[in-house]
């Protein structure tokens, strides 16, 4: 195998909600499934407790009254764990967080890097303050994983080039058994989505400012459902009714059978200012739904324009709504089976199994 022991420990700052149900849930049991194959034990850190789904067959620790690192560090106090390996999601990195893990345990560390970076990047200030983070605290983290291109770039940049040797992309997978298919899409007025948390950074108020330079005709046939929930619905609805756009959006809250609503619609629009790498587009592109979304992040790195879907420029107000108009016309259209692309790159089982591999051979 290369690992001489067989427990390792998941530490993840995600929230486990039965009500939604997405592609890291199904990755995190399908990877502690994969490591019981192979005799492998984990010990799972979250936030909180919860039994949903296939969460029953992890072993979760969780305390509500601290945060997850704070949480790890003093089980790691009490309990004196002998992990091999420790792995980190959604936890911010190079941090003091990973010099104390490595006073406590001789565990290697990979740490997987899902998070967004500024559509403009950071102030000065923050990024003077990652890099010195570099210097200070890199050395405590044996693997950096970037869950596309992009974001491998953006940790380099952050915390120094120096990280590179030891920087991989994995990509984020779909699990394709699970998501129904759209058969056949209408080429003139099409039906439109969103699946998104709300909030500002999604930039669904671009869309529903674009939406209202839509001419009238298409205004008033137009249907775009929303499903997603978050602190920003208010200044969403705020924006519609300023706009006078009510009818054309329908909010329809989270749901956490979305692998089965994609097929009902034949685009999927994300607008969104801020992406590391989109399992919803993933998705929407297996259910064989093109996606309309910005050219941030890894977005490029699943969407080739005009190919199996569009990219605009993000937060481009006017060019969103040209799209729109010739998409629902039927000037603009995607001919080809999108799901094939996520067969071939991106799916779960490929996720799982680049994720297993470099915890079976990358840290020896």
């Amino acid at each position: 195998m290369g690992i001489n022991q067989n427990k390792i420990a998941v530490l993840c700052n995600y929230e486990l909600l039965p009500e939604r149900v997405g592609g890291m849930d199904y990755f995190f049991w399908e990877f502690d499934k994969k490591c019981k194959e192979n005799g492998i034990e984990i010990d799972w850190f979250f936030p909180n407790h919860s039994c949903h789904g296939n969460y029953s067959a992890l072993s979760i620790y969780s305390n509500n009254k601290e945060n997850a690192e704070n949480h790890f560090l003093n089980f790691c106090k009490e309990n004196k764990p002998a992990y091999t390996h420790i792995v980190t999601h959604f936890v911010e990195l190079c941090t003091p967080f990973f010099s104390k893990i490595k006073k406590l345990t001789s565990a290697k560390i990979i740490a997987v890097d899902h998070n967004p970076r500024p559509l403009n990047g950071y102030p000065f200030k923050k990024r003077l303050t990652k890099k010195l983070k570099g210097i200070l605290f890199s050395g405590y983290i044996d693997a950096f994983v970037g869950v596309s291109d992009y974001t491998v770039h953006e940790i380099l940049k952050d915390f120094g080039s120096h990280l590179r040797s030891k920087t991989r992309t994995i990509y984020n997978g779909v699990i394709l058994d699970s998501i129904h298919v759209r058969e056949k899409r209408e080429i003139v007025k099409p039906s439109f989505l969103v699946a998104s948390h709300l909030r500002k950074s999604k930039g669904i108020q671009d869309l529903i400012e674009a939406v209202s330079f839509l001419p009238r005709e298409i205004k008033d046939e137009i249907k775009i459902d929303i499903y997603g929930d978050g602190p920003y619905k208010e200044q969403l609805v705020e924006k519609m009714e300023k706009y006078n756009v009510n009818g054309c959006f329908t909010f329809m809250g989270s749901r956490s059978n979305l692998n089965e609503i994609f097929a009902k619609y034949d685009y999927m629009l994300q607008p969104t200012h801020m992406e590391c790498f989109s399992l919803s587009i993933l998705e929407s592109l297996a259910a064989n739904v093109p996606v309309i979304t910005t050219n941030v992040g890894g977005n490029t790195e699943a969407i080739t324009s005009g190919e199996n879907g569009f990219i605009f420029k993000a937060k481009d107000i006017k060019a969103l709504a040209a799209t729109l108009v010739e998409i629902y016309l039927g000037h603009k259209k995607i001919s080809i089976n999108t799901r094939e692309l996520i067969v071939n790159f991106f799916s779960l089982p490929k996720m799982v199994e680049n994720h297993f591999e470099l915890l079976k051979n990358k840290l020896n």
